[in-house]
């Protein structure tokens, strides 16, 4: 399974983005999908998580000027993020879990997928 985000970029401070994140290969099903970024010198952190169900996870960061959603029939997750600071930039990655088809077992297996990153650049 692989994921591929897009959307990041350079944002002025106060402004907004949107990224997106599409999942794709051999899903069965996906559990969980979120966001993580890790800023420059500093571990990985989570953003925001999204259930299956739609019930929604914010970090304290983030809370109130973030948005995620999922379309689940799509595999795809979307982040939406307003008055955006510059400690908001980082490399963001989104995550996927849940269940892929394994050709090794002939059945599914455990499904623990990252995407590649996309950096946002937050300037004052």
């Amino acid at each position: 399974v692989q994921l591929q985000a897009s959307g990041g970029g350079l944002v002025q401070a106060g402004g907004s983005l949107r990224l997106s994140c599409a999942a794709s290969g051999s899903i069965v099903s996906i559990y969980n999908m979120g966001w993580y970024r890790q800023a420059p010198g500093k571990e990985r952190e989570l953003v925001a998580t999204i259930d299956s169900g739609g019930k929604t996870n914010y970090a304290d960061s983030v809370k109130g000027r973030s948005a995620i959603s999922r379309d689940n029939a799509k595999n795809t997750v979307h982040l939406r993020m307003d008055s955006l600071k510059p400690e908001d930039t980082a490399v963001y990655y989104c995550y996927a879990d849940g269940l892929e088809w394994s050709t090794e077992r002939l059945g599914p297996a455990g499904l623990d997928a990252w995407g590649q990153g996309t950096l946002v650049t937050v300037s004052s």
